[in-house]
């Protein structure tokens, strides 16, 4: 989210630099060009004064100050008062009775005739040199830049808080939505000032909402349509125990049997509060060190041999510690219901290249094979591979079925890293 901070703040400083531009440089323009024409209008006020005393056969103060303009003389007989210059083209031309103002070098002149003395028209000049008609500027033009490096610091410091409210609002959206997508479907935003954001967030409360009431709805109907089928299966076990031949006896009470943990699954998955979504995580060798030492003392009562080669260093993947241990105690449940007691089994964890990991879990029974040719006369449903399969493939991983080194089965689930 910070770079839709910073793109707001490049675009308000783009914003108030172009309009800063066009508001500063006309006033800095028109400042100058005010203090030209007031050093002039000074510059003319001088050469008028002088004008009128030397219309009455006075002699002027002839100021040469800094901040005045440089007064001079011309007399019809060549004398000269004053500031030293010399008589230009301009000097003759005012000689003529006309009074102007002229562009000189370094500066601009104003030259006042005076007529009607016995020796000929005087000519007043007054000149204002580059550095009176310019003084100020450099520093109203400081004082104009300073204006506006505050205007455009102050607009930053606005850009930057109107973002980080906008960028804190769709944060708590974001947030909410991993919530939700992470499983934790009571995550609520708060709804903001901002009438278009409150809008999505109060619309993503409701859906939210709503996806809590169908999942409820969905678990509920799942567990009450498992729940009617034990009244036919209890109905089928009174059956089964009418059954004269005892090898069919055994072998309808293990299918029974299997049909009763197949709906005991079906209601114990229904109930599950939470499913975890894409932020899901689990520790693949803590979970398999934990689960193998609970199946342990099992093996121990039938005589299996358990042997566990595990990574050192942990593995983390992309399933829920709660589902990746289901997936596993399936798969040990099945070698344990589905081979001889005394037969070994081994467990293998290892990292995978474009990270995760792998957990198979192997034995030394009569395979697949044995058992499809078999019929299935163990009384397998397949439940168990079929809820390993399926965390797998929910993560993003696989499940792969081979024969196992040691003789039997092996299966192999992969996840992916979180």
């Amino acid at each position: 989210m910070n770079g839709v901070r910073v793109q707001l703040n490049l675009l308000v400083a783009a914003t108030t630099s172009l309009v800063l531009l066009a508001f500063l440089v006309p006033i800095g323009l028109l400042l100058r060009s005010s203090a030209e024409q007031r050093a002039v209008a000074t510059a003319s006020t001088q050469a008028q004064a002088a004008a009128a005393l030397v219309a009455l056969g006075q002699t002027p103060h002839l100021a040469t100050g800094p901040a005045e303009a440089r007064l001079t003389v011309f007399y019809a007989d060549g004398r000269r008062a004053g500031a030293a210059a010399s008589p230009s083209q301009s000097v003759e031309l005012a000689r003529r009775g006309q009074a102007f103002t002229a562009r000189a070098d370094g500066g601009i002149e104003v030259l006042v005739p005076v007529q009607g003395l016995e020796a000929g028209t005087a000519v007043v000049r007054a000149f204002a040199p580059d550095e009176l008609l310019h003084q100020g500027v450099l520093r109203a033009w400081g004082a104009l830049a300073g204006l506006g490096v505050a205007l455009f610091a102050l607009s930053l410091v606005f850009a930057d808080r109107m973002g980080r409210r906008l960028v804190r609002s769709v944060t708590a959206l974001a947030a909410t939505a991993d919530h939700l997508a992470a499983g934790d479907l009571d995550a609520r935003v708060v709804p903001s000032d901002t009438p278009e954001l409150r809008r999505v967030g109060l619309e993503l409360n409701r859906l939210a909402a709503r996806i809590q009431q169908l999942l409820q709805a969905e678990r509920q109907e799942v567990a009450d349509l498992a729940h009617r089928l034990r009244t036919p299966i209890t109905a089928l076990r009174l059956d089964v125990d009418s059954v004269h031949d005892p090898h069919d006896q055994a072998r309808l009470v293990t299918d029974v049997d299997a049909l009763v943990r197949g709906v005991d699954e079906v209601i114990r998955t229904a109930r599950r509060p939470m499913r975890e979504g894409a932020h899901a995580r689990a520790d693949l060798v803590a979970i398999v060190r934990h689960r193998t030492d609970f199946w342990s003392a099992l093996a121990e009562d039938s005589g299996r041999s358990l042997a566990l080669d595990l990574p050192t260093a942990p593995i983390p993947v992309r399933v829920s510690p709660h589902d990746l241990s289901a997936a596993l105690d399936a798969l040990l449940e099945n070698v344990f219901s589905h081979t001889p007691d005394g037969t070994g089994l081994r467990v293998t964890v290892g990292p995978t290249v474009a990270g995760g990991g792998t957990v198979a879990v192997e034995d030394a029974g009569p395979g697949f094979a044995a058992t499809m040719a078999s019929g299935r006369a163990d009384g397998s449903t397949g439940l168990g591979l079929d809820i390993a399969r399926r965390t797998a493939q929910a993560a993003g991983g696989s499940m792969r079925k081979d024969t196992s080194p040691l003789g039997g089965a092996l299966v192999e689930l992969t996840f992916p890293a979180p």
